[in-house]
């Protein structure tokens, strides 16, 4: 074992650029982070420290670990498929989206019957959009906002004075059993609670996401089978559908996660920390928010060393994302980027870049390696690397 403790920290959608196969998911030239940095002319010296700018080119600098990109394989551009094949599983064959015409009929009868509630909404529209525009309805009524977007997601939006939290998630686990079904098959269906006067309607942090169990085992289970603590914070846990997972953290924010994280290292514990950070994309990235999606990347690189300089002797720090969501770019959906893997320890003796790591799932079999668990099939561990 060459580190005792892994901490893994994906900033959500902080993509670095095209990936080469972004043509087949309708996106063009985009890159997340280059493109906030051209019309913000944003500073992140701690980032650039650990040689992010590197990456885009803009400023060589020696980093103080290594850095390279890795390169998406799975079928699909969001957090779903980006955790999974960063956890070593391939998604071959994508959910269903239903972006075109809304959920079929019969799904939305089934959902009916089976919470004795009526349904609203049905189409595929932005969360905040389609809150201010039922909310009011849903408020009167207790009728169910559902909605899709262009990935594989079944969103039900409540406000919790109408629908308590329980309550939602009860409807949300009777509705993901449902769509079970081949011909209803999403990847997740989201708990979408909301609170506010209208007008003023704001989505609370008690989102919670239902995903599908996975027929192979992820390099989270290998880890918990074999004795290992898996910690995780954020939506981290819900991605996972809690599998392989020892303890979990929920998060009302990024500086949440991010105390969170800080908290954490402070525990004696041999194992992963797992830890997402949604705010970039679910705040800003969706809702192609330039300057809100700068301000977070500016506030998370301010509390950065707080991050590295809580690294014990035996640690080891991995920043990367799951996919990007331009909010340069048009549309509201993810894009298919590359995404950044900067890696540090303070036992490192050089640094450097590295090759780019061909899939997500490098990062997963550098961790099985660590720990000396099942490799990930197709993937390749660059621990030897760090040296």
């Amino acid at each position: 074992m060459n580190y005792k403790r892994i901490f893994l920290i994906v900033l959500d959608s902080v993509g670095i650029g095209s990936a080469k196969d972004s043509d087949k998911y309708g996106d063009g030239p985009t890159n997340t982070l280059g493109h906030i940095i051209e019309k913000t002319n944003l500073k992140l010296p701690n980032l650039e420290r650990l040689g992010l700018f590197n990456l885009l080119d803009l400023e060589e600098v020696k980093a103080l670990g290594y850095y390279t990109k890795a390169l998406p394989v799975s079928k699909g551009k969001d957090s779903l498929t980006g955790h999974l094949e960063m956890m070593g599983i391939k998604t071959d064959i994508p959910p269903k989206t239903f972006t075109e015409h809304g959920f079929p009929k019969e799904l939305i009868e089934a959902i009916e019957y089976e919470t004795d509630r009526h349904v609203i909404g049905n189409c595929a529209a932005s969360g905040t959009e389609i809150i201010e525009r039922l909310g009011v309805e849903h408020m009167k009524t207790g009728n169910l906002i559902i909605y899709t977007s262009i990935d594989s997601v079944l969103h039900v939006a409540a406000h919790e004075s109408i629908i308590p939290t329980k309550e939602l998630y009860r409807i949300c686990e009777i509705i993901r059993k449902l769509t079970l079904k081949d011909e209803w098959r999403v990847g997740r269906v989201i708990a979408d609670p909301f609170k506010g006067k209208p007008g003023a309607f704001e989505k609370t942090a008690n989102r919670r996401d239902y995903a599908i169990d996975l027929n192979e085992k992820t390099v989270l289970e290998n880890l918990k089978d074999k004795g290992y603590d898996v910690l995780t914070i954020g939506k981290i846990s819900d991605l996972f559908n809690n599998k392989g997972i020892t303890a979990m953290a929920r998060t009302v924010d990024n500086l949440d996660a991010i105390k969170k994280i800080v908290k954490l290292m402070k525990i004696n514990f041999t194992g992963l920390c797992f830890a997402n950070l949604n705010d970039f994309d679910s705040k800003y990235g969706h809702r192609r928010d330039v300057e809100g999606y700068a301000n977070a990347l500016s506030e998370f690189d301010k509390y950065l060393p707080n991050i590295v300089n809580s690294l014990k002797q035996g640690d080891l720090l991995i920043i990367t994302a799951d996919h990007g969501n331009d909010p340069t770019y048009i549309g509201t959906d993810h894009t298919r980027e590359n995404v950044p893997v900067l890696i540090f320890a303070k036992t490192f003796k050089e640094n450097g870049e590295l090759s780019y790591l061909q899939t997500f799932g490098d990062i997963g079999a550098t961790i099985a390696e660590n720990f000396g668990i099942d490799m990930p099939k197709n993937c390749k561990s660059f621990l030897s690397k760090l040296k």
